[in-house]
């Protein structure tokens, strides 16, 4: 599987070393490694635990070291390091995982510094600044962003996503991760959304965006409400396993390329029954989509049941013959097919202006 477990220390001294042997072999740029050095040493930091096991390691049942960790019950972070190492035992492929309880102030981590591309669960991170437009511009959302943030999350439309990446501009969509502290997720070349490359940890900010009662973003609980809505052939992934009573709020991601096979990710945020927490599941080098579903769900079912005990499950796994195998559609074939992404309504409607607030 390619995960490793490392110390907090370990690898922190690892970033370093890497980092200043990046500075001397390479000509030029001495005036910026000290930066990177410490983007690299924060993001090694920011996790309780930014590690995972090999996975022949973890077959073997060597120590290995404990992948959550929570300072008010190391109890249960103790039986989830366990159940979530048992989850992937079996499974090929690369996978990281991160997860937050808010009650019991856990944090789990495997590989979570590991980047991706996103696929479509870049969506999140679209609506999430295209919402933060609007407040730091003391507006409601325009017609044109109104009419198409539902249909980009709710059914993963890729023309309204392509259209509001557009209308962003990358400028914009960097100065939100920075207030989003997702410094290590970076937008993809050239307009394609779908190649923005982030992290599991950076997942997990940019959830509590919408989750946090302290959250930045005062329109959280409209980006919620769309992940709520998530139509029903998206919400496998994360959800599986969850309790009665718990609403799921999802975004996934399916890709298949070249390198590294299916990308197969799935976000999501948990709240009711008193609890408020969060799944990551991000994973490449699956060789269908299927797999990669299943080895998610697995994880899922795990984190699920230690944060929910002796409650029953309301969503259990996803029957693989419910799951496509189509791509999600987050980066064309070719750079011919972006312009079938846009529908034929023009991009800017002279009678609807874009920075004219949508009718309440």
């Amino acid at each position: 599987m390619g995960l490793h477990i490392r110390t907090r220390r370990t690898l922190t001294r690892q970033v370093t070393r890497q980092a200043i042997r990046r500075r001397h072999s390479a000509a030029g740029a001495a005036g910026h490694w000290r930066p990177a050095v410490a983007a690299a040493v924060a993001s090694a930091l920011i996790a309780p635990i930014a590690a995972a096991a090999d996975a022949n390691a973890v077959r073997r049942g060597a120590a290995i070291a404990p992948a959550c960790r929570s300072a008010r019950d190391p109890g249960l972070a103790a039986r989830m390091s366990k159940d979530i190492r048992a989850a992937l035992s079996s499974r090929t492929g690369t996978v990281s995982v991160a997860v937050h309880d808010d009650a019991d102030d856990l944090w789990c981590a495997v590989d979570a510094g590991r980047t991706y591309d996103s696929a479509s669960i870049a969506k999140v991170l679209i609506m999430e600044a295209v919402l933060w437009r609007a407040q730091e511009w003391g507006r409601k959302l325009t017609g044109f962003e109104a009419r198409r943030i539902p249909p980009m999350i709710q059914v993963s439309d890729n023309g309204s996503a392509w259209q509001l990446w557009q209308d962003l501009g990358p400028s914009r969509v960097e100065r939100f991760l920075a207030k989003a502290k997702a410094t290590s997720t970076t937008p993809g070349p050239n307009g394609l959304w779908g190649l923005t490359r982030t992290t599991a940890v950076d997942q997990i900010r940019l959830l509590g965006v919408l989750t946090q009662a302290r959250s930045f973003l005062k329109s959280r609980a409209y980006g919620l409400k769309q992940l709520q809505q998530v139509r029903a052939d998206q919400r496998w992934g994360v959800p599986a396993g969850m309790a009665k009573g718990i609403t799921a709020h999802v975004k996934n991601g399916w890709l298949p390329r070249a390198t590294h096979g299916w990308r197969v990710h799935s976000v999501g945020a948990f709240i009711g029954s008193g609890r408020s927490y969060r799944i990551v599941v991000l994973s490449h080098d699956n060789p269908t989509m299927a797999y990669g579903v299943r080895t998610i769900e697995r994880v899922a079912h795990a984190v699920h049941r230690a944060l929910n005990k002796g409650r029953s499950a309301g969503q259990g796994y996803t029957p693989e013959s419910e799951i496509s195998e189509l791509p999600d559609g987050s980066v064309p074939d070719g750079a011919g097919q972006l312009n079938q992404l846009l529908p034929e309504e023009p991009r800017i409607l002279p009678e609807e202006p874009r920075n004219r607030p949508s009718a309440p």
